[in-house]
């Protein structure tokens, strides 16, 4: 049933989403219009991811389903870059990492817990980004906020700059490590929860990357016009920017992942879930962030890696709550609804800004 909702979204929408944009309908209108599409596309693309981790394994399923879940938001904001809104991409980057970790586990850990009283994941990776998550999030994005404090935009730009090379080699290495020299070293029986038969994949390998690559394209097209909506809605509603970028911009832009970790969790599925929202963070926090501020050199304004107070203390509450949440490798429905409050609450503060 939901499937076919997605389908009949995909179906008007896209139609409508290109009629807009050539014909000039209000923005506030096609804003809407461009935000369903997206979210009908994102649900095809989770359920390419779904079908791949199937075959290739929750590791890779899961990193997969980050990647080209973050591809949504990464095209995004390289558009809203090339349009000057900085402020719009940094909110983005903190709404990923809050949605992430607060409203896709969230809703996970809620929704499975529903069905399971306890769910278990593999503790080891748990532990393992645990340490990533207070890098990337604490060390990474608060030293930039705090030596900026002294420095001059150049050398505060500069440092980002070796940040953000930083970060990316790290990224690169823990994959490296997760997947090769690692790779199964930390695997247990208990990781998943419950050891089920082999499951069939929805669609081929084939079908699925092709259906990924095609979702990608349409959500480019998508998303360069969104972009060009944001100034416009937030006037006409009196949204900050900050809002704009936390809120919505990043609930658009990784709704491939909330669908999916929702139904993997459904499944008993949570190493998988699991992955996906703190592995999609940390492909955030440590690829798609640095990645901006490289690019953001190629534009007339560029992006330090310089997030105002209230967005660090968020991101650095977040990881804290999800450490202490996932680090015993299991969760129960409450768990999910305690990440939930933590999200509306935060929710409400950046609204009220």
């Amino acid at each position: 049933m939901g499937n076919k909702i997605f389908f009949i979204l995909l179906l008007v929408g896209l139609p409508l989403s290109l009629a807009g944009s050539l014909m000039h309908w209000p923005s506030v209108i096609m804003f809407g219009v461009y935000c369903v599409t997206i979210i009908a596309l994102a649900s095809f693309m989770g359920r390419a991811t779904e079908s791949l981790a199937v075959v290739m394994g929750p590791r890779i399923g899961g990193l997969l389903n980050a990647t080209f879940g973050n591809a949504v938001e990464l095209i995004i904001s390289i558009f809203a870059l090339q349009a000057g809104l900085t402020e719009v991409v940094l909110a983005s980057l903190t709404g990923s990492v809050l949605g992430n970790l607060l409203l896709v586990a969230g809703f996970s850990f809620f929704i499975g817990g529903l069905k399971f009283k306890r769910q278990k994941f593999n503790v080891f990776d748990a532990r393992h980004n645990a340490g990533l998550l207070i890098f990337a999030v604490i060390v990474a994005f608060v030293i930039p906020e705090v030596f900026s404090q002294t420095m001059t935009e150049a050398k505060t730009m500069s440092l980002s700059v070796g940040i953000a090379v930083i970060m990316i080699v790290l990224y690169l290495l823990a994959l490296f490590f997760k997947l090769v020299t690692h790779r199964g070293v930390y695997q247990h029986k208990e990781g998943g929860g419950v050891v089920e038969e082999e499951e069939m994949p929805e669609w081929s390998k084939k079908k699925a990357i092709i259906i990924l690559l095609l979702s990608t394209i349409a959500v480019a097209y998508v998303s360069e016009n969104l972009v060009h909506t944001f100034e416009t809605v937030a006037a006409s509603f009196g949204w900050s920017q900050l809002f704009i970028g936390i809120i919505i911009v990043a609930i658009v832009g990784n709704a491939a992942e909330h669908a999916s970790a929702i139904i993997f969790a459904y499944k008993n599925k949570m190493d998988i879930a699991v992955e996906i929202a703190v592995g999609s963070t940390l492909q955030v926090a440590m690829f798609v962030a640095p990645i901006l501020v490289l690019i953001s050199l190629l534009f007339p304004t560029s992006m330090p890696l310089v997030f105002t107070m209230p967005e660090l203390i968020s991101m650095v509450t977040s990881v804290f709550l999800i450490i202490v949440i996932s680090n015993d490798g299991e969760t129960n429905w409450f768990e999910g609804a305690t990440l939930l409050a933590a999200y509306v609450i935060m929710g409400i503060g950046f609204f009220l800004l």
